[in-house]
């Protein structure tokens, strides 16, 4: 067995954004996993430690149980049922919600007002921003209070990674949505987050908020792709380029 992680501790404080950055195979979506309990689903488990939310263990639980305390896991991949509707896919959402299907529905219409227009079409047919923005939905349709974002600009053009992410910030501010958000856009992440977390090798190397990070040297040269004084890399630099083994 692989060990992931590495003695991770971080907090994600109600109704903030959290930001959760690091390459690939860093560590990210495992610990999201971790928290959503879908380690099992690929034969991993936690060895040491605990994960709490609102002061109660849920580390152990399954996950349809984790989801009915208001932690709902949007996946890397968006992952929509392509074969059933738009609103098909978004009942889904209700199966461990508290609360009725419709109020929940209306909730996703009104912030995804493009969805409530193609509500019987195959998702299947929609394009990927729009699939993303059903996967966001089918996760407030299950009354997420605390919602773990995977790569939701994976695929997506520039205009719809600004509204995904200008959403996302309208459900903290609006909805008192407490989100912690894995991306690899480190800019739209940081521009968005209330604070951030560098993560390599499976451990916390940096945290901060998100002005903090987004100034730092070291997170503009790995993440934000400039240099220290502030340029951006050229093709050369990048080719030949090593990372510093500062943080490992």
């Amino acid at each position: 067995m692989i060990q992931v992680l590495k003695g991770v501790s971080l907090g994600v404080p109600g109704g903030r954004i959290v930001a959760l950055l690091g390459t690939n195979g860093a560590g990210k979506t495992t610990a999201l996993r971790a928290i959503s309990g879908l380690l099992g689903t690929e034969d991993g488990r936690i060895r040491d430690g605990a994960i709490t939310y609102a002061g109660a263990r849920i580390d152990g639980l399954p996950p349809e149980m984790i989801v009915r305390r208001g932690i709902v896991q949007v996946l890397e991949g968006r992952r929509v049922f392509k074969h059933l509707t738009v609103e098909e896919n978004l009942k889904v959402g209700a199966a461990a919600a508290p609360g009725g299907f419709e109020s929940g529905r209306d909730l996703v219409y009104a912030y995804f007002p493009l969805l409530s227009r193609h509500a019987r079409r195959l998702a299947g047919y929609l394009s990927g921003g729009e699939q993303q923005m059903i996967a966001i939905g089918r996760a407030l349709v299950a009354r997420a209070r605390l919602l773990l974002l995977d790569e939701p600009s994976l695929g997506l053009s520039p205009m719809l990674v600004a509204e995904i992410f200008g959403i996302v910030r309208r459900l903290r501010d609006e909805r008192g949505i407490t989100i912690l958000l894995v991306e690899q856009n480190a800019r739209q992440a940081l521009a968005i987050a209330d604070y951030g977390y560098v993560m390599e090798g499976g451990k916390i190397v940096m945290e901060g908020t998100g002005p903090q990070l987004a100034g730092n040297p070291d997170v503009k040269e790995f993440y934000l792709g400039l240099t220290e004084i502030g340029s951006r890399r050229g093709y050369r630099q990048f080719k030949y380029y090593r990372r510093r083994k500062r943080w490992l």
